[in-house]
């Protein structure tokens, strides 16, 4: 289990900084944006090339936080009924859904999105645009993203299988925060008690 610990690790340390990077393309994509208005409606200057790399950072914006948001459990649940079962219900629930939902799916992605993008990448297709961008960077964003999807679940179910045996902690994000205030509202309501 500690082998399959350090990958999840590795895994959870590659996504975190992707995502990091992520975060950063918002940025660039506003300044691209703001610059090509500007541009647009002071000098009347255009260009097809500026408008397809705000697109291709919106592509990239969330094709590779996928990974990085299912770190931090940011990802959409239906919390009505997964929220009244027991932690090991629910890690049981992530188990089997991560197996049979969010790792086929990821998988499928990434197979089917490889041809559309190696077909690309070996015609050198263009956008149809005038000035328009060279496409396979932003069609290898599909299966890069989808990969790191995948690859996230796999550390997603790594970790709760080494919570399950007790050998890791609670994957949940703040669970150790939690833990602690639960531990110190059991030591209050036991000491009020005894006084």
């Amino acid at each position: 289990m500690d082998a399959l610990t350090a990958l999840s690790r590795l895994i959870d340390a590659a996504n975190a900084r992707i995502g990091r990077l992520a975060c950063w393309l918002v940025l660039a994509a506003v300044l691209v944006s703001a610059g090509n208005a500007v541009m647009r409606k002071a000098f009347d200057l255009s260009s097809n090339a500026w408008l397809e790399l705000q697109w291709y950072m919106f592509a990239a914006i969330f094709l590779l936080s996928g990974g990085h948001t299912l770190l931090k459990q940011e990802h959409v649940r239906i919390d009505v009924i997964y929220s009244r079962f027991s932690r090991r219900t629910q890690i049981w629930i992530d188990l089997f859904g991560t197996l049979f939902f969010l790792l086929p799916m990821a998988l499928l992605m990434l197979w089917l999105s490889w041809p559309f993008f190696a077909e690309a990448l070996h015609s050198g297709e263009r956008s149809v645009n005038a000035g328009g961008l060279i496409l396979w960077p932003v069609k290898a964003l599909m299966p890069l993203g989808f990969a790191l999807l995948a690859l996230q679940g796999i550390s997603e179910f790594i970790k709760r299988l080494a919570f399950l045996r007790g050998e890791g902690p609670d994957p949940a994000p703040g669970s150790e925060r939690m833990a602690e205030l639960e531990l110190a509202d059991v030591l209050r309501v036991h000491g009020e008690g005894k006084s």
